[in-house]
Order: C-alpha cells, then structure tokens, then sequence
C-alpha cells in the first residue's frame, strides 16, 4: 500500500475530529494582547485557556526586558550547539539560579519542555533499567517511554498499592539485570489538576531503591509557599532526585529545565542528544528567563492573585453544583455528560453567544460520554470575570440537561 494513502485512511485519534470549521475547535486563532479578554473571530471573548499562570506574558517590566533582550543580542546569539560554540555566562546564571530556587545541586537548561524530558529519560536508562510510571503521565513522557527498550511498568493514578506492587517486581528484574530503577510522575496533573502523591511516593524510599523524576510543569511558580512547586507544597522537595519543569507556563516563554545532584546533571550535560545536537536557546530568551524568576521570587503578589481567583473560580463552580473533580491545583475541569456533537455545539455556543473560550477535550484524552472543559485560571484574572463565566456555563449547562445541543446534531449551527 501507498504509505501516504495508508495514513489518509486513518487520520489518528485526533486528526479524525477535523470537521466543521477549520481554526474553530482545531488550530484556532486568538489574537490580540495575550490577556484575559482576546479576539477570536472578530469577537471579544473572555480566555480561560492560556497557561499564563502569573499573568508575565504581558508583564511590563518582561516585556521591556524582552524587548530590549532582542535588540541587544538578535536572535541568533549564541550560535551553535551549547557544547560547542553556544553557551554563555548568562545561560550559567540561569542555572545556577534555578538551581538556588529549587534547592537542588545544579540545574541543566533545555529548549523545549515536550522535547526535555524526553530526552531526559531516553539518557537515564537503559535496557537493563525498569520504568515505573503513573498511568496518568503526559504525552511527553509517554513518549520518552517509547524510547525506552527496556521494561516499564504502569500503577493506576496516584495508587500507591499498586506501585509498590510494580516496585517489587522492578526489584526482582533489576537484581537479575543489574539495572536500576526509575519512578516518573507529575507534580500537579495538567488535565484533573490533581497532585502527584509525591509524599507518598517518597516514603516508599525507605522499602525500595529507586530514583525519582517529576515533571512539575504546572506546579512550578504556581504551588508552594515560595513557588517552587509540588515538592516544596507536600514537604518532600529534598526527596525528588531529578526536578523538571518547562517555562511555557508559569514563566510565559519557551525552554525547559531539569534540577538535581552535580554529577547527575553533568552526566545529562554529555549525555542527553537532543541538547548536545541542537542550537541553543537565544540569548533574548535567557536574558528574559533571568527577569521572570526574579519576579516569581521577589513578587508573590502574582502567586498570591491567581490563588484569589482560583479559590473563586473552582468554589463558585462547587456552589452551583458542577462537577470539577478532585483538583488541588489552579488546573480546574468542568466535567460534563455528552457526545462530541453535543461538546462542539456547546463550545459553539459558549463562544459565540455567551464570549467564553476555554478548551474542549473529549474521547479519547477523556472518556466516552465525558465533556470536559478545561479553565485555566491566571493572576491577571478578575472576580468579575468568575462571575460572568459561571453564569454561562449554568446557561449552557441547562440547554446540555434539555437536549438541546444534542437536536443541533452534527451541523455545527450556533444555537441561540
């Protein structure tokens, strides 16, 4: 068979929803200023689904530093891969900041999260080694799974039964193999806005030897007294042996990076192929990763802004009797019963006649039967704001309860 006309056959589990509009449900375009109110096609809408926790995308003094960041160095600078020819000192302090932030030995830079932590644990194990790992893991971690060639093994979400099941039969392989092994879990979960049980996880130590990886991507600057995310948050921050986050989130912009011992970290240094044969991150992008840590150090008012929100949104939500699961997090799902049709044509509606855009997820990220919508709380958010966005989702909840989204079929039509 034709390979190109095989992967038309099956667009994917994604790529099969690609119906009604183009840049509406899939690639939509929000434009404007990055804030709370954004335009999408051609109209004013309240965004809920920007991971701009601290509200720093726009932030002036970040934008000045940005700005200013671009102007002096160009994009370009430094040129080459770090080993080779694109490290700098400035790259050097922002590890050896972030280190300092995290309480770890020592800090490694990478240019992307998805990319980092895969490569992350493509250089940490090998086939000797075993994997164990929540069930619930991002898709970049499931996907650093797939590079691993030796065993892995799965625990249902934060049961800690079940993974001290798998951590016994890790031990028995790994006495046999020689290898080592490697637990992996999120710090806050992007979709339930659960915590990783981290504290739980960490008392297993005691029983078994393994090493500890958490991808904190949304826990970081968001939880903990200081915002050094879910270890700092459950006490436990000196018993997670590699700490990974991206700044796509809490720090507005693009890179990544992975805390822990010295000699663990130098050992990625010379190890990890995805940084030792790509370009490194521009200067622009460090000079302004330097700017947002200081603020998320010395300005918790952010911190303490999105939590006011937080708390608002996700009471109010509890208050008119919506289901948002068991979330400790700002990460807030509102999770709904209904088919596809049914989510399209409420998104539909939520958009167009009510101005409220927030993310849809359905099967397969979801289960059969489940709407989830998913709002992201930010710093920059108003109590105002809260109040219009429960008023429509008890609008849109209504019509979802008489049918009404369900009738509008598979059309896509607004539903007045």
């Amino acid at each position: 068979m034709d390979l190109f006309e095989k992967l038309l056959q099956d667009k994917g589990p994604l790529g099969r929803h690609k119906f009604i509009d183009d840049n509406y449900y899939m690639f939509p375009k929000l434009e404007g200023e990055i804030a709370p109110r954004m335009m999408f096609k051609g109209q004013e809408v309240l965004t809920w689904s920007l991971n701009n926790y601290l509200g720093l995308a726009n932030h002036p003094e970040v934008r000045k530093v940005d700005a200013e960041a671009a102007a002096n160095w160009g994009l370009g600078y430094p040129m080459g891969a770090r080993m080779m020819t694109g490290n700098s000192n400035y790259h050097e302090q922002l590890e050896k900041e972030l280190a300092k932030f995290e309480e770890k030995d020592d800090v490694m830079l990478l240019n992307y999260g998805y990319q980092g932590i895969m490569s992350v644990i493509d250089a940490l194990v090998d086939r000797k080694d075993v994997i164990v790992y929540d069930a619930e893991s991002h898709a970049c971690i499931i996907d650093g799974l797939r590079l691993h060639i030796g065993k892995r093994f799965v625990y249902p979400h934060n049961d800690m039964v079940s993974l001290e099941k798998q951590l016994q039969r890790a031990t028995k392989l790994t006495e046999e193999s020689g290898g080592g092994i490697l637990v992996i879990t999120e710090g806050v979960f992007g979709m339930s806005g659960n915590q990783g049980n981290l504290k739980g996880i960490a008392a297993l130590k005691s029983k078994y030897n393994f090493k500890l990886l958490v991808d904190d991507a949304h826990g970081f600057g968001t939880m903990g007294k200081t915002g050094a995310g879910t270890g700092e948050e459950q006490g436990v921050q000196d018993q997670i042996d590699l700490y990974f986050s991206t700044f796509a989130k809490s720090m507005a912009s693009i890179g990544a990076f992975v805390a822990g011992e010295a000699e663990i970290i130098d050992f990625l240094r010379y190890n990890t192929r995805s940084q030792i044969y790509a370009k490194s991150i521009p200067m622009p992008l460090i000079i302004g990763g330097l700017k947002r840590l200081e603020i998320l150090r010395t300005q918790p008012q952010h911190k303490d802004n999105l939590w006011k929100i937080v708390r608002a949104v996700q009471d109010g939500f509890r208050a008119k009797g919506f289901n948002i699961g068991t979330t400790t997090s700002p990460v807030t799902p509102v999770l709904l019963k209904g088919d596809l049709y049914e989510a399209a044509n409420l998104v539909r509606d939520l958009r167009t006649n009510h101005g409220i855009f927030c993310s849809m997820i359905v099967y397969p990220v979801v289960p059969k039967g489940v709407i989830m919508l998913r709002i992201i709380p930010t710093a920059v958010h108003t109590l105002e704001d809260v109040k219009v966005t429960i008023a429509a989702f008890e609008k849109v909840k209504g019509k979802l309860d008489e049918g009404i989204y369900a009738k509008a079929g598979s059309k896509g039509a607004t539903v007045g």
